[in-house]
């Protein structure tokens, strides 16, 4: 079982806010990280950069999700905000909250916000999407990650990744100077010098992926770039295992790894 990262794309005119950043659209809204957007606390705490206030304000003043608002902090082309939200208002942290996950990020875009979920499972995800139908909310799923749980630290690749790896690594090939060059490598694995390269290079790719450039996007072929996935009665996403596996650009790149891999072993046997 595995836990989840996902970007969400959500657009409804009853989400709280919407309507005043949609009317502001130089407003940058975002909660506090400290407070987060936890419902029934009864206040919401913003930051919001913007070059007119007053604009704002009144956007605030006519947005039927917000009953009162107040401007706690004042510096100038930033500021801290207290919303109360009315009862019209559409309340997406509080999906988040009944699957147990947590909010990574939240910014909005014209109408839209994009929200960064951690959430425990696929399943979750898929009830996330069910929560959105249900109130209304146009769903769109940008980026998905899965992560393995927390409490482990075994990395994702593929058995011949993971053979090739071990037997250079007790052949001594990672020590310097190198006890054995990639020819020794190869023979032992029983594959040519490029193929037990290729191996080689995608498992350090993957572990690098899974590791030092987690969650940085930063990796071509990860996280960047990849397109956007929208459902309207989240029929893709209530079976999470067939169907939200196919969209995380990783998985994707891991299946042509694999077929990769099993093609050098098809050949050397």
């Amino acid at each position: 079982m595995s836990d989840v990262t996902a970007t969400l794309r959500l657009e409804s005119a009853d989400l709280a806010l919407t309507n005043t950043v949609t009317r502001v659209q130089n407003a940058v809204v975002q909660p506090v990280v400290s407070a987060g957007t936890v419902p029934n606390l009864g206040a919401h705490l913003f930051t919001v950069q913007t070059v007119d206030f007053d604009q704002f304000e009144a956007a605030l003043t006519d947005d039927h999700t917000i009953s009162s608002f107040e401007r706690v902090v004042d510096l100038r082309t930033e500021a801290v905000y207290r919303f109360q939200y009315s009862p019209e208002a559409t309340v997406f942290s509080a999906g988040i909250s009944e699957v147990n996950g947590i909010s990574l990020d939240w910014t909005n875009r014209d109408a839209a916000w994009f929200v960064q979920v951690w959430v425990p499972s696929r399943e979750a995800l898929a009830t996330l999407c069910e929560y959105a139908t249900a109130n209304e909310i146009e769903f769109a799923l940008e980026r998905v990650r899965d992560h393995t749980n927390l409490d482990s630290s075994e990395p994702d690749l593929t058995p011949n990744q993971r053979e090739a790896l071990l037997t250079a690594l007790e052949m001594g090939y990672f020590e310097e100077p190198r006890v054995a060059n990639l020819e020794d490598v190869a023979a032992e694995l029983g594959v040519s010098q490029p193929a037990a390269g290729g191996l080689l290079r995608r498992g350090f790719k993957r572990l690098l992926v899974s590791t030092v450039a987690e969650g940085t996007g930063t990796v071509a072929g990860t996280e960047s770039n990849w397109p956007v996935h929208q459902y309207e009665n989240c029929g893709d996403l209530c079976d999470p295992r067939e169907h939200i596996t196919e969209l995380q650009g990783e998985s994707l790149a891991v299946s042509g790894e694999d077929e990769a891999d099993n093609r050098t072993a098809i050949q050397t046997e």
